[in-house]
């Protein structure tokens, strides 16, 4: 058996003392519950696509080994080493995310895939925690008196990505990356004035989304005057949190798996709901704001701009995904394509989260025992 003391400067050693177990166990529970959670509900949507019923099963195994090592690896790097990944990977992603508006095949009206092999990529997905993390670094120098632009080229950044997307269209993406950057400015010191005029200018955003953009104005007729239109998922998952009441109908008992086509992606939430009852959806969203709080927690005291800007943002990405997931489920939010965090099934959401969350653990690392060393690519850690 190995041992890991505190004496011991080995990177995995330091990596095991100063790494927050806490959450990294919180994250591997989501890990371990969305295989679970395909095991019951993919196998019914695999034979309705005339698949094998393992199908999603195997694939969905297969992304949580990837994931769990890349967030690993990530969770042992220093803050310059992420700082550093995140900032050569952004320009990738986002040629990724141009490529798929202009060549990308279209799929129910939207271009947002890369179809490489058997498998398909979601540019934008991992375009979001590079963008926060570049973001973020950005905006910090602006607190060492630094004559950039920090603010200006931030913005610039952002209204590329939210042109790109409207593109595609993604709203649903372009909401979610909009709230977290304009909190990200809000921490960067962004005058009161100005927030409110972001809030204003969001607000019209909505509404030309609403005239220009059909499919969003379907879903917000439909989420205003549910008769107005189709609302057949809406309505099966309600039904399901009727059906499973407060302690669920049983693991493999629901019913709603076997009629909704999402039912293993969008709509898992569902299929908790009615399998395991009120009292398992209340327990996985406190999971999920533990998750959140503990996060932020580690911020009370952060001194380092960068850290803070950057793990406030895939924070609250993480926790604002999980919300509009959970809404749309609840009928609480107008309809859109979200995944839950690690629990629906997704190879580049599950993917692009793990790396969010493998900085999350990296930047909040606190070593109060050992000198800096150099992390796993030689750079030294700060």
């Amino acid at each position: 058996m190995i041992s890991l003391s505190r004496n011991d400067n080995s990177i995995l050693s330091r990596w095991w003392w100063t790494i927050d177990r806490w959450m990294l166990a919180t994250v591997m529970a989501l890990f371990v519950l969305g295989l679970w959670l395909a095991i019951t509900a993919s196998p019914a949507v695999a034979e309705r696509l005339h698949l094998d019923p393992m199908h999603f099963v195997k694939r969905q195994g297969l992304f949580l080994g990837v994931s769990v090592t890349v967030m690993l690896a990530i969770s042992m790097m220093s803050t310059v080493t992420v700082r550093r990944m995140a900032v050569l990977a952004f320009p990738a992603a986002l040629a990724l995310l141009v490529i798929t508006v202009f060549f990308g095949p279209e799929i129910n009206g939207a271009k947002r895939w890369i179809p490489i092999g058997s498998f398909t990529v979601q540019p934008s997905e991992f375009l979001k925690p590079f963008f926060i993390v570049t973001s973020a670094w950005i905006l910090s120098a602006s607190f060492d008196g630094s004559k950039i632009p920090a603010k200006r080229i931030s913005l610039g950044l952002y209204a590329l990505i939210v042109a790109l997307l409207v593109s595609q269209p993604d709203f649903g993406q372009t909401v979610l990356i909009s709230g977290v950057w304009f909190a990200q400015m809000a921490l960067a010191g962004l005058p009161v004035i100005w927030i409110g005029l972001s809030a204003g200018m969001g607000v019209v955003g909505v509404g030309f989304a609403y005239v220009f953009l059909p499919h969003v104005a379907s879903r917000f007729d439909r989420f205003i005057d549910p008769q107005s239109g189709d609302n057949y998922q809406v309505n099966q998952a309600l039904d399901a949190f009727q059906s499973g009441g407060i302690l669920g109908k049983g693991p493999g008992e629901g019913l709603v798996k076997l009629d909704l086509p999402d039912a293993h992606t969008d709509y898992i939430f569902a299929v908790i709901g009615e399998e395991f009852g009120a009292v398992a959806g209340v327990m996985l969203l406190m999971l999920f704001a533990g998750l959140v709080v503990r996060g932020l927690a580690h911020l009370l005291e952060e001194e380092n701009p960068f850290r803070l800007l950057a793990v406030a943002g895939l924070i609250m990405q993480f926790g604002f995904q999980a919300l509009i997931n959970i809404g749309v489920n609840l009928a609480l939010l107008p309809s859109k394509g979200m995944t839950l965090p690690f629990v629906s099934y997704g190879g580049s959401s599950m993917l692009a989260l793990a790396i969010g969350m493998g900085m999350v653990l990296a930047l909040t690392r606190r070593n109060r025992f050992i000198k800096p060393q150099r992390d796993l690519l030689g750079w030294r850690a700060t």
